[in-house]
């Protein structure tokens, strides 16, 4: 199709003409959806347009003197931004039209008809495509990699057939050198001991760093579908060894990564077994009525269900309750939600599920993982391609990322009733809609404050979605927002200075009804949101007493030191 508005070419344009069979063949894969005409004529002048400039440059620099060529522009992408890209006119062609081709199939996905599950899922699939498709992936495109294999005899390439070996033994791509880091030894360090442990969970209590601590202790609800060590990967940068500090008597659930013995556990064994059963041990070893709590992800949604099944019981055990990053609400739960649908969870329900033809089965950590992954993949998947395999590079050492690769293994019932009750038909926003552990849920019933928070730029629990909790609860609410993402935003030392938060002291106590608005009148500070948490957490910590000389009780003894045998388990 011409373009009444298309500039003419100076020259001969290789593959002009191409772009109509490419958007026939894509529109092909959007079978029964639609591009309207006068958007897809709109785009195919501007991608003419846009080409034939290209074209024309590269061939005024190709004809133009030695000394009076002119230095190529920067192709404006980090994965071209080597100079390599730059000083080879073949590269910086490839490069340059593969991102006007991103551009263009990026603009019809953007265009095409439907309801926003829709269009969210078409663009996804062809972000994908794009980002599977850049030279820079490929070894004969990459000049880079060309030049190390050259620079280096093949070395490069050698070590790099090594690095995907090992990877596909591993069976996954390596996101840092994990040989350097040991649960216990480097990362998960904070001294303690685990004082209780059942099939499902280990309960850690950690040595206290100050001569008086709070008389009523704190607990953590990490997620279940990630180890608890994000909250205590290096000494400079835990939120567990930053709590003790604070002069508060922590514990925290370690959760199992289940095998085959555990594979037909439901959402009502890990409330039950889990957070209430933990919540009664700290109150026995610690002899306090009342104890602080805090939930991160899923943890959060865990801690809160299982608060409301104790409200229903006529259990009042939380003084405090802090959610980071959770779900209470699941209206808005940004890309994950193009995954679920009623066809996706029965199909889950069929395999993993209760009703399974084979019995209930286990969703594998490394699939979650993958996953996550691919939700940022130019990040967190071809990156790792391009350097562990094409250049044969060695990833450095993260201990975040070494986190990130020690996936958890859920049991098929627990995750397939969190996917249909909460992400699907989103029940848990609604008084008494679910039956947990024989008690009509209602999260109102948790007579407590709550402090929640929010991260600016997480892709996981949008920060909207993350202040959609603060209506459901009736207790006095605090809300607070970092900067970054949803793991970053929350591992955030104070002493590094970085980043900032946003804070609001609400009208008469109350928050504003819309996230927005909420935002628009907050007040940004510079660094963590650290303190501003311990500062909302020190009065409901009660006085100060002397700090435990040994950890546990007389019926609760040591069983061995953090970080303990459930957490070591690999997937």
């Amino acid at each position: 199709m011409k373009s009444k508005t298309s500039p003419k070419p100076e020259a001969p344009l290789p593959g002009a003409d191409a772009f109509g069979a490419a958007v026939g063949d894509s529109l092909k894969a959007f079978k029964g959806l639609n591009v309207p005409m006068e958007q897809l004529t709109r785009i195919q002048a501007d991608y003419l347009k846009n080409a034939t400039e290209m074209w024309n440059q590269s061939l005024q620099r190709l004809h133009a003197a030695p000394d009076a060529a002119a230095k190529p522009a920067p192709i404006g992408d980090r994965r071209f931004a080597g100079s390599e890209w730059l000083s080879n006119p073949a590269a910086a062609m490839t490069a340059q039209m593969y991102l006007l081709n991103a551009k263009a199939l990026m603009q019809m996905a953007d265009s095409v008809q439907g309801d926003p599950k829709t269009q969210a899922r078409i663009r996804f699939a062809v972000q994908q495509w794009v980002d599977a498709a850049s030279p820079s992936n490929f070894l004969a495109l990459n000049p880079e990699a060309l030049k190390k294999a050259l620079d280096t005899k093949g070395e490069s390439i050698a070590v790099g057939m090594q690095h995907l070996v090992e990877d596909l033994h591993k069976g996954h791509v390596s996101q840092t050198d994990e040989s350097v880091f040991e649960v216990g030894r480097n990362v998960a360090t904070t001294a303690g001991s685990v004082v209780f442990e059942n099939e499902l969970f280990q309960l850690i209590e950690y040595k206290p760093l100050t001569a008086k601590v709070h008389e009523r202790p704190m607990l953590f609800v990490p997620p279940c579908i990630n180890k608890y060590y994000i909250l205590d990967l290096q000494p400079d940068n835990s939120v567990i060894r930053y709590t003790v500090e604070q002069g508060h008597r922590t514990f925290v659930v370690s959760w199992r990564n289940p095998d085959e013995s555990l594979k037909d556990k439901t959402w009502d064994d890990y409330i039950e077994q889990g957070p209430i059963a933990a919540i009664r041990t700290v109150q026995a070893i610690s002899g306090a009525e009342t104890i602080n709590t805090l939930g991160f992800c899923v943890g959060g949604t865990i801690l809160a269900t299982a608060l409301a099944v104790l409200a229903a019981r006529g259990e009042q055990p939380a003084h405090s309750v802090t959610l980071l990053t959770t779900l209470l609400d699941f209206e808005s739960t940004g890309i994950l939600d193009i995954f679920i649908d009623e066809q996706m969870v029965q199909m889950r329900e069929m395999t993993l599920g209760p009703q399974a033809p084979g019995g209930p089965g286990l969703l594998k950590g490394q699939e979650l993982a993958t996953t996550f992954s691919f939700l940022r993949p130019n990040d967190l998947v071809w990156n790792y391609v391009v350097g562990n395999y094409l250049k044969g590079e060695t990833p450095p050492p993260f201990d975040l990322l070494y986190w990130n690769g020690d996936s958890t293994n859920l049991p098929g019932p627990f995750y397939c009733w969190y996917l249909r009750h909460m992400y699907l038909q989103n029940e848990l926003k609604k008084p008494g809609a679910l039956t947990v552990c024989g008690e009509k849920v209602d999260l109102a019933s948790i007579e407590a404050p709550f402090f929640v928070y929010g991260s600016r730029e997480d892709h996981i629990v949008p920060w909207t979605a993350a202040y959609a909790s603060t209506p459901l609860i009736s207790g006095k609410k605090t809300f607070v927002l970092g900067a970054s993402g949803h793991i970053a935003g929350v591992i955030n030392p104070p002493a590094k200075g970085k980043r900032s938060h946003w804070t609001h002291t609400g009208t008469h106590g109350k928050l504003p009804a819309k996230a927005e608005d909420w935002l628009e009148t907050a007040t940004e500070h510079p660094g963590s949101w650290w303190p501003v948490w311990t500062d909302w957490l020190k009065p409901h910590g009660g006085k100060l007493v002397n700090a435990p000389k040994t950890p546990g009780s007389t019926k609760f003894k040591p069983i061995e030191p953090a970080p303990g045998r459930y957490v070591k388990a690999k997937a």
